[in-house]
């Protein structure tokens, strides 16, 4: 087996581990994605395993078989089939390991690195524990960065500690105790004593999570942290009654003998390695340095030209600098090439992308270009009761301009909630039709969709051009009459979900595709709507901002346009941090804006109560507000286990008036306009990030009278409460979710199932934001002076191998 195929192997089995992964803590539901019910999907992944044997093995067609008809088993019985999946599946990828780091019979190619086992130092018995740890060729220990560095010439003794200061402590476990919290039986917590010469220090760790509270787990941690072991502890320093201690520290176990090693050979700055699971530290730091020789050996992907230009070290300098830092000067600059080379690869794969678009459409686009603005346009803007604000003037004039060009158009439009994004996104519909074009509305959600729909129904129909709604719950009937009519031409525009997507929508003309909410999106759900067209423009949107160094990530090939004013006459949002003892302030706001005519809005996390989670869920709070608190109010619940009929009746007694609370999941976060609901409560707000709060808080002001958002959250940190604070201070959206970023990280901020975030090991989106603007103008530079690559083979090589696993990797989001 070659690299390549157990690269494509692994992918595999990593996204199949973590959809079962997600069905296992969501308590074997059958949990529904933007893909399909959980049995569905893994059934579908099984059945495209990377390889035939795999494929064809009898036991991967029984799983298969037997996710068919996991919607009707019994609890017991999903919770054994999700974990002899998961078995298997581990088996399988530790079964392939083992063939894909065998040497090959032939002759290595010049420059070819010796398998691990054969180099020295190593072995074949540590190999095998570091492949089982992902980490299978010279390479990939190379690249297996250090997480942080203990700095022999900076360490404190403990009775030299101070509040306040980040420092590093090394000492020997005197007691070490791992527990679970009698107060949340969620979080395990692991106290040691460290001892040194001059004192005593305690060091307390805490893991949120029911896997940490296992048995197993705990007294894993006590024998990985013995008493008489030397660790290594970093961390900031805070007064306690018993004298300083660290909290949340960083923690190794430095093998015996470890210190003195390292004074003794000279190495003043040893390099710690994230934790992996079978390895010692020391083991892990010895495996590293054994292949530091071969670094040299590592083929520069970058010419020395380029280096020059691009102002960066050799990349062989770099990965022993990284490992081996003689000052922290160098380590700057070996950290700043390997950074700058994750965010390289990653800016030429998007404008590469791009780039073959571009390329395709010079021939393929079916319309001619426009000038101006069309009688269609006129009429439209005729229609409408307001002015365009100035800045949805600029975005539109930047969209115009895209669109008279015989490339095709590829713009992200961000834009605070209510500023107005659709009515650009209309307008640059109705001029893609008045060319002779058709155009397609993507919205992530049927309440959405619907909303979408219907809005457009009332101005279409005045300026005749037909309009059609496609989503999951369509009637058989109806959908076969919008997909003949979408084929031959006679619909214009059609409004849909991710129906849109499917293999029998196929379009006459399809000229402009816009997607609202594409962070909902994956990138390759987006290709699947254009490929359905020759090269048809893309205008995205999003009422989400996302941080620029999110955006060049993640949507490097679009332009970005931003609508930065909200329309006149918009009232501010106050927003205000509730604890549960004070949830009646926000009740007596209800009832007041209900008896003046208004309505208000009751979020909650979860549909149902769970075991796991004690938090309150929306069927159990409809009840009890409606029996208990409103009982002289109507109120109606929401959420996207409804059928799509009962939604849209909930929807409508809420939006006439007949209904005046709404207690809804967040399937209110996009779309939901209302304007005379002035009014939000939202339980366990902690449990939400700062944009998704922002996006939910957009639901209210969108009219004349004042509007009140409480924030309900039980929990006591401290950097929650600090999050929330940001609400209270701020209404910009683009602020907020660039705290967001900061506060939880791009993973969290995307959500788990964005297909393009981008897989980094060094580089951080949050703090390396300069790093990255400079990839991307090399990126530009090099693309424009070399479009082929054929100055770096090597970088083009890399790069169509990323492309590859990529391709391979995506199947399943």
């Amino acid at each position: 087996m070659t690299h390549s195929q157990f690269r494509a192997l692994q992918d595999w089995v990593g996204q199949l581990q973590r959809i079962l992964q997600w069905e296992a803590e969501h308590d074997f539901v059958n949990s529904r994605g933007h893909s399909g019910y959980f049995a569905e999907v893994v059934a579908q992944g099984l059945a495209e395993a990377p390889l035939t044997t795999l494929r064809n093995s009898d036991t991967c067609a029984e799983l298969r078989d037997g996710f068919s008809a996991y919607s009707t088993w019994p609890l017991q019985q999903r919770r054994q089939w999700v974990v002899r999946t998961r078995q298997w599946l581990h088996h399988q990828r530790l079964h392939y390991q083992v063939q894909a780091t065998a040497p090959s019979p032939d002759r290595s190619p010049p420059g070819a690195q010796p398998p691990l086992a054969q180099v020295e130092g190593i072995g074949p018995r540590l190999a095998a524990k570091l492949m089982g740890a992902g980490l299978r060729t010279v390479e990939d220990l190379l690249r297996h960065y250090p997480r942080d560095y203990i700095d022999y010439s900076r360490l404190l003794r403990i009775r030299a500690l101070r509040p306040g200061e980040t420092v590093t402590v090394v000492g020997t476990v005197r007691r070490s105790h791992a527990f679970v919290s009698s107060r949340n039986h969620n979080l395990a917590i692991l106290e040691l004593q460290l001892q040194d010469s001059t004192g005593r220090l305690r060091v307390t760790r805490f893991y949120a999570g029911r896997r940490f509270t296992s048995p197993r787990w705990l007294q894993r941690q006590r024998r990985l942290f013995p008493p008489g072991a030397t660790v290594a502890a970093s961390g900031l320093v805070k007064a306690g009654p018993y004298g300083p201690s660290l909290k949340d520290p960083l923690l190794e176990v430095l093998d015996s003998g470890a210190v003195t090693t390292t004074a003794s050979s000279g190495r003043r700055i040893l390099p710690v390695y994230p934790p992996t699971d079978g390895l010692s530290a020391e083991s892990l730091r010895r495996a590293v340095q054994a292949v530091l020789p071969m670094a040299d050996r590592q083929q520069d992907h970058l010419t020395e030209p380029w280096r020059q230009r691009f102002g960066v070290i050799p990349l062989a300098e770099a990965f022993t600098t990284i490992h081996q830092p003689p000052s922290e000067a160098a380590r700057q600059a070996a950290r700043h090439r390997l950074v700058f080379d994750e965010f390289l690869d990653l800016q030429l794969g998007l404008l590469r992308r791009r780039q073959r678009q571009r390329a395709q459409a010079m021939a393929d686009l079916p319309m001619a270009p426009m000038a101006g603005t069309s009688d269609l346009v006129t009429a439209f803007l005729a229609l409408l009761p307001f002015q365009l604000t100035s800045a949805q003037e600029r975005v539109l004039q930047q969209v115009r301009k895209d669109l008279q060009v015989t490339a095709p158009m590829g713009r992200l439009v961000q834009g605070d909630v209510g500023s107005g994004k659709t009515v650009v996104a209309i307008i640059a519909l109705l001029e893609v039709i008045a060319a002779g074009g058709q155009g397609a509305l993507m919205a992530p959600t049927e309440v959405l969709a619907a909303q979408h729909y219907h809005k457009l129904c009332t101005w279409m129909v005045q300026l005749h051009v037909p309009v059609a709604l496609l989503t999951g719950s369509t009637p058989e009937r109806q959908r076969q009459a919008v997909l003949r009519d979408l084929e031959t031409g006679a619909v214009k525009l059609v409004v849909g979900t991710h129906a849109l997507l499917e293999e029998p929508v196929t379009f006459f003309r399809l000229g402009l595709v816009v997607i609202d909410e594409q962070h909902r999106f994956g990138v390759h759900q987006r290709s699947r709507l254009l490929n359905k067209g020759e090269a048809p423009h893309l205008l995205t949107m999003t009422a989400t901002p996302i941080p620029r160094t999110l955006a060049l990530s993640i949507h490097g090939d679009l332009e970005v346009s931003q609508i930065d004013e909200l329309p006149p006459g918009r009232q501010p949002v106050t927003t205000t941090i509730l604890t549960p003892g004070e949830r009646e302030q926000a009740y007596g706001a209800i009832r007041t804006v209900a008896s003046h005519g208004e309505r208000a809005y009751v979020i909650l996390p979860l549909v149902d109560e769970s075991d796991k989670l004690k938090l309150r869920s929306a069927v159990q709070e409809h009840q009890r507000l409606a029996r208990t608190v409103f009982p002289n109010l109507n109120v109606v619940l929401l959420h996207g286990r409804l059928t799509s009929g009962s939604k849209q009746d909930v929807l409508e007694a809420f939006v006439s008036g007949k209904a005046q609370v709404l207690v809804s999941t967040t399937v209110v976060e996009v779309g939901m306009d209302v304007p005379d609901a002035t009014v939000m409560v939202i339980e366990h707000a902690e449990r939400f990030g700062l944009a998704q709060l922002h996006q939910l808080r957009g639901r209210i002001g969108r009219g004349q009278a004042p509007s009140r958002c409480f924030l309900v959250s039980e929990s006591q940190q401290a950097v929650a409460r600090q999050r929330l604070e940001v609400l209270t201070r701020s209404r910009d959206g683009f602020e907020i979710a660039e705290m967001d970023l900061r506060f939880r990280g791009p993973g969290q901020v995307l959500g788990t199932r964005q297909s393009g975030l981008p897989d980094l090991a060094l580089a951080s989106l949050t703090s390396d934001g300069t790093v990255l603007e400079k990839a991307r103008d090399a990126a530009k530079l090099l693309l424009k002076e070399d479009p082929q690559l054929r100055t770096v083979p090597q970088l083009r090589a890399r790069l169509d191998a990323q492309n590859k696993r990529l391709a391979s990797a995506s199947r399943l989001n």
